[in-house]
């Protein structure tokens, strides 16, 4: 598998990450003519420079200053009236709308509400959009990252002087292991928090890998003591052949019988979901709700996003991706006193494998011999236990 680490010894921005990111061998081209159309005032160069003695790639973004603060659905036009590719688009609005949903609970305000103000300026929009073209070209599997310093002081914002981490910034880094911070300045921006929390799958150490590649991202400022660099590491890991990456999707209902959230459930798993389930919650103004989850691959996000939004009452889905460590599995049939049932083994390492009768099947044979489920069931574990030699099926 090849994973993209970010060793953030010194923080992380957005133009640290877009740096580094060409530094590592993204066609800076490619991100140049991305940002380009935009249609915003501002340019995007790449030049080499020294930080701390250490050379690095610097992301200069040269764009006026400006009065007017931005919301989400003018970040939205931005991006969609661009030549991004879907997948980029999507990367970049789901920066944003994490960022978004940080302020909106920092402020105690609603997303649409919100006002995107430092990161709504035309440089912050070149950092995240240029990210995401970025991240996207840089073609790994997975990113992970170590822990984050935020830095020490007081930071001057939008609604005055706030102490570091922002508040932003800290909403974001909820969950993300944090390293301590010797420096008196800003070192992780809500911008690359949110760069960060967007598309790393683990935090941890350096994982064992075979480096291929190190990406240096400068930062503005020369630092005392260290430089100021982020790192992204480049290679490929050794993972078992059981583990892979998926996807969650979700949203929040309050207002939609059961029946249509059953309906629903039924279509999003007729539809290829690998799961979907329900889960009870408490939302705003003390309303019972539902969190619909569904567990998916890429490929059929789409589609399935399409069956919630058509089949529910939701204005928004959260998707993000998780890894997954599965058993080894092997379908079975084993031969019971009611005739054959299927099943799975499942196992790991030279454990011992664990039988699981199909639910299915055994209904079927149930209904079939008008015995109760639980007989089938125990019948199909006997049969299993009893070293009888299993009917193999295709691994799956």
């Amino acid at each position: 598998m090849r994973v993209g680490y970010f060793d953030c010894f010194s923080g992380i921005a957005g133009d640290m990450t877009l740096a580094a990111l060409v530094d590592a061998g993204v066609d800076g081209r490619a991100i140049q003519e991305a940002v380009a159309s935009l249609g915003l005032p501002g340019s995007l160069a790449f030049e080499t420079v020294k930080r701390g003695g250490f050379r690095a790639t610097y992301a200069r973004v040269d764009a006026p200053h400006e009065h007017a603060h931005r919301h989400w659905k003018h970040i939205e036009e931005i991006i969609d009236r661009s030549i991004l590719s879907a997948k980029q688009k999507d990367l970049a609005k789901r920066i944003f709308l994490k960022l978004g949903e940080a302020e909106a609970r920092v402020h105690g305000s609603e997303l649409a509400k919100i006002h995107f103000h430092e990161v709504g300026a035309v440089d912050s929009i070149i950092d995240i959009v240029g990210s995401a073209v970025g991240l996207d070209l840089l073609g790994v599997d997975r990113f992970e990252a170590g822990p984050v310093p935020t830095g020490r002081g007081f930071v001057r914002a939008a609604h005055g002087r706030m102490p570091l981490p922002a508040p932003a910034t800290a909403e974001l880094l909820k969950g993300v292991p944090l390293a301590e911070s010797t420096q008196d300045l800003e070192l992780t921006t809500p911008t690359g928090a949110a760069i960060l929390t967007t598309v790393v799958d683990r935090f941890r150490s350096l994982p064992p890998m075979v480096i291929e590649t190190i990406g240096l991202g400068a930062g503005t400022r020369e630092l005392e003591g260290q430089a100021n660099i982020l790192r992204l590491f480049v290679g490929t890991v050794d993972l078992p052949a059981s583990a892979d990456r998926i996807w969650v999707l979700e949203t929040n209902i309050d207002d939609l019988p059961g029946e249509i959230v059953g309906f629903t459930m039924t279509r999003l798993m007729d539809a290829g979901a690998l799961d979907a389930f329900v889960t009870p919650i408490q939302m705003k103004k003390n309303r019972p709700g539902v969190m619909i989850s569904v567990l998916c691959d890429e490929p059929r996000i789409g589609s399935l996003e399409e069956i919630l939004f058509r089949e529910t009452s939701t204005l928004g889905v959260r998707r993000y991706p998780v890894s997954r460590h599965k058993l080894k599995r092997q379908n079975i049939e084993v031969e019971t006193r009611f005739g054959r049932v299927k099943g799975k083994l499942g196992w790991v390492g030279d454990r011992p494998p664990s039988f699981s009768p199909e639910y299915d099947d055994c209904a079927r044979v149930a209904a079939l011999h008008a015995v109760s489920l639980r007989e089938v069931y125990d019948a199909a574990h006997a049969a299993h236990g009893s070293g009888a030699e299993p009917a193999n099926q295709p691994l799956v």
